[in-house]
């Protein structure tokens, strides 16, 4: 993507503000750069990456370059190993967090007379105040739900008439089931969903919206960079729009770091341009996707990245076959009578390598004729032959966060 004037401006100017800061992180990392020497696109992709470690080291505040007393709020990244990745935010970040998530709201077209209910998870998790800070900037009731306690969702579905739901693909299944086993579909008021956190397959958002009767958008973002609003799908769903004037985006490729031409997969690396607490400079998300490249039939100039396919570091191997949890959901989509939902499990027995995949069936589909399609396509398309297991629907566990779906067991 062809970096602006202004863009390559705003990046200058973060760098003299990190480099006016004595002890922060990044003014150690970009030692011996000269600033005013970046007059272009091709300079400014000499900088070196940062990564989630090197985020890691700077614990507790060594992100951050101004003052104590300008932040507002800290927010953490949701992992759960290894030193917690402490972001600052000052009162400008927030509001241009805001800002962001109502555009996404928009986008969406959801305005200020919607009641959007917000599952995702408060604290310091950025999730549920992210959902919460869109819907007051543009004007609509939020309902601060959080996760969990399924049954008080849906009362207040009902009661309070909720027309949007804020949530990952996990829990929107979860109570897609549960307003479907209930009957309750006609006494509630959903419209939209804005789903995120995690990837999810396209027969998985076709389920929800046949289920839930709603148009589903695709929302991203990452606490390291505000948190969820950086980016949503639009109408069309063809790719997920971002906010440029906020965010500089590349697509590199992931083993050698090498730019990639717009339409060519490969890793997401972000640089904030006007973000004031804790910038970041070329930082590698580990998220797979792709530019877009053309102007979106929808009208918007904001540029687009395609469904995120899952992260780098998310692959398995089996049999010396690199395997993305994507290329799975594929093999799923294109079965009938295979639903959504699936799990796979890795043992090693003989001194090799098992893999289970355990896929739940539509409720008319015939297990041996199922699991025969799905054993073939797995070959076909992935070149390896996993043992498959057919589960009625439901069977496999549902989160009210983010579903695990790969369970190894080689290296226990």
């Amino acid at each position: 993507m062809k970096m602006t004037d202004l863009q390559l401006q705003q990046i200058k100017d973060q760098l003299h503000r990190i480099n006016r800061v004595d002890g922060c992180f990044y003014k150690e990392k970009l030692k011996g750069f000269d600033i005013e020497g970046i007059r272009s696109q091709e300079d400014f992709e000499k900088l070196p990456f940062s990564e989630k470690a090197d985020l890691r080291d700077a614990y507790p505040l060594g992100l951050s370059v101004v003052p104590e007393e300008e932040i507002v709020r800290i927010h953490s990244s949701s992992g759960t190993t290894g030193t917690p990745v402490i972001i600052p935010y000052t009162q400008k970040d927030v509001d241009d967090w805001s800002t962001q998530f109502a555009r996404c709201y928009e986008m969406a077209g959801i305005t200020n007379k919607d009641r959007i209910q917000i599952t995702p998870g408060y604290g310091l998790w950025t999730a549920g105040i992210g959902f919460q800070l869109g819907a007051e900037k543009l004007g609509a009731m939020a309902v601060p739900m959080g996760p969990g306690n399924t049954e008080k969702q849906l009362q207040f579905m009902v009661d309070i008439q909720s027309t949007v739901i804020g949530a990952t693909s996990s829990y929107a299944l979860l109570l897609a089931e549960e307003i479907d086993r209930r009957g309750l579909i006609d006494k509630i008021a959903l419209r939209k969903g804005i789903i995120g956190s995690e990837r999810w397959s396209d027969k998985m958002r076709r389920r929800i919206n046949h289920e839930l009767r709603i148009d589903s958008y695709d929302i991203y973002g990452l606490t390291e960079c505000y948190g969820p609003g950086i980016g949503i799908d639009c109408p069309e769903h063809n790719g997920m729009h971002i906010w440029d004037d906020f965010l500089y985006i590349e697509i590199v490729d992931p083993k050698t770091g090498e730019v990639l031409p717009d339409g060519e997969t490969g890793e997401i690396v972000l640089t904030t341009l006007v973000k004031e607490g804790a910038p970041l400079i070329r930082f590698r998300t580990h998220d797979l996707s792709r530019i877009i490249p053309g102007e979106c039939a929808c009208g918007s100039h904001y540029p687009r990245i395609d469904t995120i396919l899952g992260r780098s570091d998310d692959m398995i191997k089996v049999h010396g076959v690199n395997i993305f949890p994507n290329q799975i959901e594929e093999v799923l989509g294109i079965v009938d009578g295979a639903s959504s939902e699936y799990q796979v499990v890795l043992d090693r027995m003989n001194n090799k390598d098992v893999m289970t995949l355990l896929v739940e069936k539509e409720d008319d589909a015939d297990d041996g004729a199922l699991r025969e399609e799905i054993t073939r396509k797995f070959k076909s398309r992935i070149n390896m032959t996993p043992v498959v297991s057919i589960v009625s629907k439901g069977a496999l566990p549902r989160s009210t966060k983010k579903t695990k779906r790969v369970i190894d067991h080689r290296y226990e």
